[in-house]
């Protein structure tokens, strides 16, 4: 690589422990700080070498974690470099993995090993294929290839990238990477919600099922089997058979199938474009997930009229989400379902009717839920001769994901009360909205249950003084707090067993979310048992728990105080303000750097007790929004239909 890693002021910030005011004031006051190097005047860069250097010369102490000296080294490269760079180093980990695996050392980090989430790889030959050597890959269609590329790294990256492995093993080293480029092109890069993820796959996967994403971007729906190997119900559930995957990005093809490959399961990704250049022509999965780009218009309607996947009508011009449909339904066997995340218009549009209609005719269009911002259309292949049903299950479950696999689950069984005649449907505009089809006698019943969640989820923010200017305080750290010790820190194990445990297991996004601890893990040296009082931080998010009971799940840290001399809510607050960013092995910045006041223990309990409210707005925020929703719809249904009415002069209920 020809130039030096580059940071913008945020990451001095975070490196050396302070705000980015501080970064500005030196910038002004120091002439020899060093002069960008690239960026743009309001954004620009720095050498880290350089940046370094001045650091050390001014005795400001500051810290590059391995994690982040290999991040730096990625980014000197470019934007439009990024990805590839990202690609390749999943590579470099995949063989250093399938190395270790053919000769493991004590101490080494093998394949077919548990992996990062706590799932259990697919207990195969521990080395998936290659596309290239994959026979459904070999009758693919010209334009589509596979997913293969030769190492071409810096041999000096290379190598601190084996060291980040070596540290801490080869897939949680390659999805710290990852992370880290999602967050950097988040605007570019369109990622499925886990939950939602894991939702369509559990809904329409057998155990030990092929499954196939024809649109798979960086793997999120072929990951989700890895991420809820247990059932709902705590039972276990085998991994996927085999993992196929097609990406019109080369390089988010290649992050899948290194993705994969480090989890051991047995994947075959192509890249190129389904529409165009079928990856997979000819071959049939036991079910097929699909989060495909809304709204594209260039999908190869010229091209493609006399396609034969067009069995249920050409897709318009403008609906090129009924062209996935159908290439979906297409890959998959017979009784073989779809799980596809839609466009909420493409349930209503006229342009769509025929194509609708002819899939309600078939028995193919089962189930359209309405889920935040998109609805999931869950599909059937017909086998030969089978009789169509006469309803479809439509359902709103934009309030509450956990309504949908109950609901499926009894419309499967023929005993759902949320279904609509297919020839009502028919006989209309085939309109298929959910919102249409709420049940017009539940209406008002339902205003009133969500205008009480919403009054009851209500919360204000916290009276605080205004000063005209800020308190000078004396300050501490949170390094010097734990070597005083007020705090103790800990970590849970990087992999954790997944084996029919039944122990909860905190999760990232239970932090993030505010929720229940939603993983499960067996009885493993190393687990962290949480405490009430205890603060766990994420990358994202800070939490005091309130409850025990559950185990630390991989990447998250805990802080326990002394309840004596310290308030937990007061360092969650401080810690969140600072950012919150932790993660296993390493961090965005130097967590114990974080500044705190030096205060008694009566006035952290007043400044804790500010934060905890400002905790509890933030949460109800986040549950108003959703009922805020649901409670509009329902009261514009409600009123338009008669089963609700404003309170004013003259009018009667």
């Amino acid at each position: 690589m020809s130039h030096d890693p580059t940071v913008n002021a945020g990451d001095i910030a975070r490196l050396a422990g302070v705000g980015r005011a501080a970064v500005s004031n030196w910038r002004r006051r120091h002439d020899d700080f060093p002069h960008p190097v690239g960026g743009t005047a309001n954004q620009p860069l720095f050498s880290l070498r350089q940046v370094e250097s001045w650091l050390r010369r001014y005795g400001k102490s500051y810290q590059v974690s391995l994690g982040d000296r290999v991040w730096q080294r990625l980014k000197a490269a470019g934007d439009l470099r990024l990805g590839e760079l990202v690609a390749q180093a999943g590579v470099l980990l995949t063989r250093h993995a399938q190395a270790l695996a053919s000769s493991p050392a004590p101490g080494n980090y093998a394949v077919d090993g548990p992996g990062q989430d706590g799932e259990r790889p697919h207990a195969g030959d521990g080395a998936p294929h290659a596309a290239g050597g994959d026979p459904g890959v070999e009758r693919a269609a010209e334009g589509a290839r596979a997913v293969d590329e030769p190492v071409g790294l810096d041999p000096e990256l290379a190598e601190l990238i084996l060291e980040l492995a070596g540290q801490h093993g080869p897939l949680t080293a390659y999805e710290f990477l990852c992370e880290r480029y999602l967050e950097a092109h988040s605007r570019q890069l369109s990622v499925t919600r886990d939950d939602v993820a894991e939702l369509m796959v559990r809904l329409v996967s057998p155990d030990g099922a092929t499954i196939l994403d024809p649109a798979c971007g960086v793997g999120t729906l072929l990951l989700a089997p890895a991420r809820s190997v247990h059932g709902q119900d705590g039972g276990e559930r085998r991994m996927p058979a085999r993992m196929l995957g097609q990406e019109l990005s080369e390089t988010s093809a290649a992050i899948t199938a290194s993705r994969l490959r480090l989890r051991g399961i047995e994947a075959t990704v192509a890249a190129g474009d389904s529409m165009r250049h079928d990856g997979f022509a000819g071959e049939r999965a036991d079910a097929v997930v699909c989060d495909p780009p809304f709204n594209e218009r260039a999908w190869g309607y010229e091209e493609l009229t006399g396609d034969p996947r067009w069995e249920h009508g050409l897709p318009p011009r403008g609906e090129p989400e009924l062209a996935w449909v159908q290439h979906c339904l297409t890959h998959v066997k017979p009784r073989g379902l779809v799980a596809i995340l839609m466009p909420p218009a493409a349930a209503s549009r006229k342009a769509g009717r025929r194509i609708r209609a002819n899939l309600l005719r078939a028995g193919a269009l089962r189930a359209v839920v309405a889920l935040p911002g998109s609805d999931l259309w869950l599909l059937r292949r017909p086998a030969a001769g089978e009789r169509p049903p006469s309803d479809v299950l439509i359902l709103d479950a934009t309030a509450d994901l956990s309504l949908v696999e109950p609901a499926w689950q009894a419309y499967l069984e023929d005993r759902s009360d949320q279904t609509v005649r297919i020839i009502d449907l028919l006989a209309d505009e085939v309109d298929m909205t959910p919102a249409r089809h709420q049940r017009r006698d539940d209406v008002g019943r339902a205003f009133a249950e969500a205008r009480d969640r919403f009054l009851a989820a209500a919360a204000v923010p916290p009276d605080l003084k205004v000063l005209e200017q800020p308190l000078d305080q004396p300050a501490t750290t949170l390094g010097d707090l734990i070597k005083e010790g007020l705090v103790t820190s800990a970590q849970a194990p990087p992999k954790m067993a997944a084996d029919g445990g039944d122990i909860p297991v905190l999760t990232t996004d239970d932090v993030l979310n505010g929720t229940s601890p939603s993983g499960l893990t067996s009885t493993q040296q190393g687990l962290v048992a949480i405490r009430p009082g205890d603060v766990v931080a994420s990358y994202s998010a800070v939490r005091v728990m309130a409850d025990d009971g559950a185990v630390l799940g991989p990447h998250l840290t805990l802080y326990r105080v002394d309840a004596g001399r310290l308030d937990p809510d007061f360092l969650a607050g401080f810690l969140r303000a600072a950012g919150g960013r932790v993660t296993t092995g390493s961090s965005r910045f130097d967590v114990r750097r974080t500044r705190l006041p030096r205060l008694s223990l009566r006035d952290q309990q007043a400044y804790g007790a500010a934060f905890r409210q400002l905790a509890v707005l933030e949460d109800a925020l986040r549950e108003t929004a959703v009922l805020g929703q649901t409670l509009i719809r329902l009261g514009l249904d409600g009123l338009a239909d008669g089963h609700l009415h404003p309170p004013a002069h003259g009018l009667t209920p």
